[in-house]
């Protein structure tokens, strides 16, 4: 008879899925705080192997490393601050190494309040090419992720598009957030399909039925739902997804009942075929 651990353990092998299914260490921010060695435990015996973060809660880089190698985690990716982009990126690259990550992912383009326009993508290519190529000289992968206010509409489609006509797909790939793409009024399916081989990483997150949708980059954090009860249409992005290779997946659920809805969505996951 399997034990109670075994059984969690079995669940992230998703039928039709063969890839890893990691957690954005962003979902359990609250948590961490109350709690951080016992709320990884419980990530880690939903299952859950692959880890994208970079914070180290207060503990040396190297006593946390320990603490999560020992749980058996690895690390797949670290953000990295827009502004850090124009600066000596030797720092983003040491802390990299020592996390054994090899992604490092932008999770936003700086600018001013709701003002989003080509001017700004413009530089966001710039600073992304720059660093995608020193990046990648240090055995590194870089991408952006995506955050909804990218789709507002431009002479090539969206603002979207437009970065990725203006940025080296040698250096440069996407973390597409999928709940942010429908925020952003966008297909995330499509996407995919339109680029699938700039989409690199995943963001699992679904969306309240019944939410309009805007390009400002905003929405209530507890409108995050089981993967698979919003209207993300997650069953398509992960046949999107997989079809287009992508290499990494990461829930990433913002709300409150992260730790009630994390074991549900990985759930559902395994339920597709």
């Amino acid at each position: 008879m399997k034990t109670y651990f075994t059984l969690l353990l079995s669940i992230i092998s998703f039928a039709g899925i063969s890839q890893e299914i990691g957690l954005q260490l962003y979902s359990v921010r609250n948590q961490v705080k109350e709690d951080l060695k016992g709320t990884l435990q419980k990530v880690r015996s939903m299952g859950i192997k692959e880890l994208e973060g970079g914070d180290t809660y207060g503990m040396k880089i190297d006593d946390f490393m320990n603490m999560i190698q020992g749980m058996g985690f690895q690390m797949k990716g670290i953000g990295v601050d827009y502004d850090a982009l124009t600066k000596d990126l030797s720092p983003v690259i040491e802390q990299a190494k020592k996390m054994k990550a090899k992604n490092v992912i932008c999770f936003w383009i700086g600018h001013k309040g709701n003002e989003f326009n080509m001017s700004d993508i413009e530089e966001a290519a710039r600073r992304f090419n720059q660093a995608g190529k020193i990046l990648k000289k240090a055995g590194l992968q870089f991408s952006y992720h995506v955050h909804g206010y990218e789709f507002r509409p431009s002479p090539n489609g969206t603002l979207f598009d437009e970065l990725m006509l203006k940025t080296d797909p040698k250096h440069v790939n996407i973390e597409l957030d999928v709940f942010w793409a429908k925020q952003g009024c966008a297909d995330p399916v499509e996407i995919i399909r339109k680029y699938p081989t700039r989409v690199k990483m995943l963001h699992l997150k679904d969306r309240e039925k019944g939410m309009a949708c805007n390009n400002k980059g905003s929405a209530d954090e507890e409108t995050n739902v089981v993967l698979g009860q919003g209207d993300v249409n997650i069953a398509e992005v992960m046949k999107a997804a997989k079809k287009a290779g992508v290499k990494h997946y990461f829930i990433e659920d913002e709300s409150l009942r992260v730790m009630k809805q994390l074991p549900e969505s990985i759930s559902y996951l395994k339920s597709l075929k």
